[in-house]
C-alpha cells in the first residue's frame, strides 16, 4: 500500500509503498476514506517534537474509512462498515479509565504517534473505541469528527462547561478553534472570536460568533478592554486554540473575577502566568485533551442533524502525494481543516 512516511524532523513526508498492516486479535482494518491535517503533526514535522514511535513511521490521527478486515474477537464490526477512528486508545482499565476519564488514559496509545497513523490507504486499529458513520453523512469530511470536533466538544461541554448565556472569548479560528466556536455556540454560549485572518473570522461569525475581534494591528490592553466592554467585565469562559504563549496569556487575562480558563493548544514553551491575579480573583484554569469515547455518539448526531457543521471548516482537500501541500498550507495560515483523500 501507499503511505506518507515520517522520517524525522525538517524533512518532508516522503511517500512509499509499505507493508499492509495485519490485523490481530480484537483489531479492524480499515480502507482509509480520509484523514485530517493536524497541527499535532506539524509539531512532529516542523518543531521536533519526538514520537513514541521511532522513525520511520506514518503519521495522521483524524481518519474515517470503511472495514476491510475484521480480526479475532471483533463483535461490534464487520467487513464494509462505515467507521470513525479515535485519535486514541484506551486500555479500559486504569485509574483514569475506570473513573470515565479514557482521554486521559495512563496506557493510552494514540494513532500516529505511539503507532503507524492513517496517512496511507490501510491502517489497522483496535475495535474498542472505533465508532460507527451514519450513512447521511459525508465519509471524508467527517474525518474531522474524529479530532477536530470531538476535541472542541470536550473543552466546551466537559472541561470549560459552557452553559446557555455564558459569554466565551475564544482565541484562534483556525481548525481547532473555529469548531470551539461552533460548539460553544450550540451550547448557548455568547462568542466572540479572536483572530488576526479576516477569512476566518469571517466564518467564525457564520458558525455562531456573535462578535469578532482582528487582533493583528490591536495593542494587547486595547484588545483586552475591548473583551471587557462586550461583556460586561470580562468573559465567563476563555478558551485559547492556538499553543502561542502570548495569546495564552492574553486569553486567561480576558476572564471575569471567578472566570475559567481552557487550554486546547499545545506549545512546548514555559508559559509565565500571574499566579497573584489567579488568587485575588479565583480563576480557573483547566487542561483539556482530546474527548472520552462515550461521547462521540453525541457529537455524531450533533453533527447528523446540522447543529455541527462540516462542510464550512473542510476547506481543503489534497492526495496523498500533496500532502506536504497541506502542510504547507497550513504553516501559511491559509487552511481552516485540510483533509487528505484517497
Amino acid at each position: 500500500m501507499k503511505a506518507a512516511v515520517f522520517h524525522g524532523p525538517n524533512q518532508p513526508l516522503k511517500i512509499e509503498e509499505v507493508e499492509t498492516p495485519k490485523v490481530n486479535s480484537g483489531e479492524i482494518l480499515v480502507k482509509i476514506a480520509a484523514c485530517g491535517v493536524c497541527n499535532t503533526d506539524m509539531h512532529y514535522i516542523d518543531h521536533g517534537v519526538p514520537t513514541f514511535k521511532k522513525p520511520p513511521m506514518i503519521l495522521g490521527h483524524e481518519p474515517s474509512g470503511i472495514v476491510a478486515e475484521v480480526g479475532a474477537d471483533v463483535q461490534n464490526f464487520q467487513v464494509d462498515d462505515r467507521v470513525l477512528i479515535p485519535p486514541v486508545f484506551s486500555c479500559g482499565y486504569c485509574d483514569n479509565c475506570r473513573l470515565g476519564k479514557e482521554n486521559i488514559c495512563l496506557n493510552m496509545l494514540m494513532l500516529g504517534n505511539h503507532m503507524d497513523g492513517a496517512y496511507a490507504e490501510y491502517t489497522k486499529v483496535p475495535a474498542k473505541d472505533c465508532q460507527h458513520l451514519p450513512q447521511d453523512l459525508p465519509i471524508e469530511e467527517s474525518s474531522i469528527i474524529a479530532d477536530a470536533i470531538s476535541t472542541p466538544y470536550h473543552a466546551v461541554k466537559n472541561r470549560a462547561q459552557v452553559k446557555p448565556g455564558d459569554s466565551v472569548v475564544v482565541f484562534g479560528c483556525g481548525g481547532v478553534g473555529i469548531n470551539v466556536i461552533q460548539t460553544a455556540a450550540a451550547a448557548g454560549g455568547s462568542v466572540i472570536a479572536v483572530d488576526i485572518v479576516d477569512n476566518k473570522l469571517e466564518v467564525a461569525k457564520m458558525l455562531g460568533a456573535q462578535h469578532t475581534i482582528n487582533a493583528k494591528e490591536m495593542e494587547d490592553k486595547a484588545l483586552l478592554k475591548q473583551i471587557r466592554t462586550l461583556t460586561g467585565g470580562g468573559a465567563d469562559i476563555s478558551i485559547e486554540a492556538i499553543g502561542n504563549p502570548k495569546t495564552i496569556v492574553l486569553a486567561s487575562s480576558a476572564v471575569k473575577p471567578g472566570g475559567c480558563h481552557c487550554q486546547v493548544g499545545y506549545t512546548h514553551h514555559d508559559v509565565p502566568i500571574n499566579a497573584g491575579r489567579l488568587m485575588f480573583r479565583e480563576i480557573e484554569i483547566k487542561g483539556s485533551l482530546g474527548c472520552r469515547p462515550v461521547d462521540y455518539p453525541k457529537i455524531i448526531e450533533m453533527v447528523r442533524v446540522g447543529k455541527i457543521q462540516l462542510e464550512p471548516v473542510v476547506t481543503h482537500k489534497f492526495k496523498l502525494e500533496e500532502i506536504n501541500d497541506a502542510f504547507e498550507l497550513m504553516r501559511k495560515g491559509e487552511s481552516l481543516r485540510s483533509i487528505i483523500t484517497f
